[in-house]
């Protein structure tokens, strides 16, 4: 079997579950990159030293790449909004495998849009009974594009798959926590890492940080990254007399935000509904971190369990994340506790080989039914929120449920320790 990934650049995020494909097929696994990547993210450190073996560049073997794209068994399509390279493998009916974050990152309104709706037809819901099938990267994909009647049946849990590191997770637990230099004691380690950019919210976790100070927590908070709200974000910090316990540290790249990570008791993720994915969500629960996620971000309704391996507080209620950072300050042990969970859902369920084991697995059960017919079926609201609840989760590949983002909030809910 023969099967490329076409997307617009290979990156850090992608590399893992692209070289497990790589093995499963042994080498029958193409990347087709279309685009260079940006500037900005080259910056970010997100560029690869050495390009792996899979890997062509459309744009230098354009008739190549056509051919190969045109000619595999399984064609996975994602990241790029340009349908030209599919076309005509789509109207041959060759099975074809997308792979979307969100169509209205900006609001479900935006679905009432004539003209939207009929680019949404002609690139997605006439497929509906084609050997067309979706990888939904993001708890409310599979809302989106039920708004538009496309791929019923045919919708599927997926998401990134940053590196997965193995550690010893006791050992890990026990070197959290920053040294505030008075003696070796450790206080309450809080870490923040994006853009400053609006819709990531920095704000957020300065607004956290003096919540906490007010209330004469011992705490430390490093913020990661830099952008065009990181002035305003340091006269906070002045105007709030934080700089003894709040570090701005700019761009950092992603092998050393791990190593943060590794040191970190709480990662705060404040982006609101523009966050497609997430992916720094996988790298902070695999790095033992209990994470504070606002519902919204696409990676949390597929990842975390609020209470049992993480925290999920409610979009713009800002007072629900400053009293789960509160809680988790105050008590360690069950900081230590959803991070220990947190590492086991990822090293167990939502890393790079588990999900191209899986995906392998569907694509053969694609290929088995005739003109692609339907999937296994889509899972009600009312059962992922039970699968939230009694731990069973969602894995990679996994019938994916239409959650809405209103009863999405309900995942926020806390039904306290055990």
């Amino acid at each position: 079997m023969k099967v490329a990934f076409v997307s617009n650049y290979i990156n850090h995020h992608q590399i893992p579950f692209c070289n497990a494909m790589n093995a499963l097929l042994a080498g029958a696994f193409t990347f087709v990159q279309t685009e260079p990547m940006e500037e900005e993210r080259v910056r970010m450190g997100w560029h690869e030293a050495e390009r792996p073996s899979y890997v062509h560049y459309y744009y230098e073997e354009e008739e190549y790449c056509r051919q190969l794209i045109l000619d595999c068994d399984v064609v996975l399509f994602g990241g790029t909004d340009e349908e030209s390279y599919i076309a005509e493998r789509l109207e041959i009916g060759s099975l074809t495998i997308r792979i979307s974050e969100r169509l209205y990152k900006t609001g479900q309104w935006k679905a009432v849009s004539p003209r939207g709706l009929k680019k949404k037809y002609r690139d997605h819901t006439r497929y509906r009974k084609a050997p067309v099938y979706l990888l939904c990267a993001g708890g409310y994909v599979p809302s989106d594009f039920h708004i538009v009647r496309a791929y019923p049946g045919k919708m599927f849990c997926w998401g990134y798959f940053p590196e997965t590191k193995k550690y010893d997770i006791e050992k890990l637990l026990e070197g959290k926590g920053y040294e505030d230099g008075e003696g070796g004691k450790r206080v309450p380690y809080f870490l923040w890492a994006a853009r400053m950019i609006d819709w990531k919210h920095p704000e957020l976790a300065m607004e956290t940080a003096r919540h906490l100070k007010d209330k004469g927590i011992p705490f430390h908070m490093d913020l990661i990254g830099d952008g065009q709200m990181r002035p305003e974000m340091e006269a906070l910090a002045d105007r709030y007399g934080l700089r003894e316990q709040v570090a701005f540290l700019g761009y950092q790249p992603p092998e050393q935000v791990r190593q943060f990570m590794e040191k970190a008791d709480v990662f705060l993720f404040t982006s609101d509904r523009k966050e497609g994915w997430g992916a720094v969500a996988n790298e902070a629960m695999n790095s033992g971190c209990a994470v504070i996620a606002d519902h919204m971000i696409g990676a949390v309704p597929f990842l975390l369990r609020s209470g049992e391996n993480g925290f999920i507080y409610e979009d713009k209620k800002a007072k629900q994340l400053f009293s789960l950072a509160e809680l988790l300050a105050k008590d360690q042990a069950f900081c230590r506790r959803l991070g220990r969970n947190a590492y086991r859902t990822i090293t167990e369920v939502w890393n790079a080989e588990n999900a191209a084991k899986r995906l392998m697995e569907l694509i053969a059960q694609m290929l088995r039914q005739d003109g692609g017919g339907k999937g296994p079926g889509v899972l009600s609201e009312e059962k992922v929120c039970e699968e939230q609840w009694t731990g069973s989760g969602l894995a990679p590949c996994s019938p994916a449920p239409i959650l809405s983002e209103y009863r999405g909030r309900s995942l926020a809910a806390f039904r306290g320790r055990t």
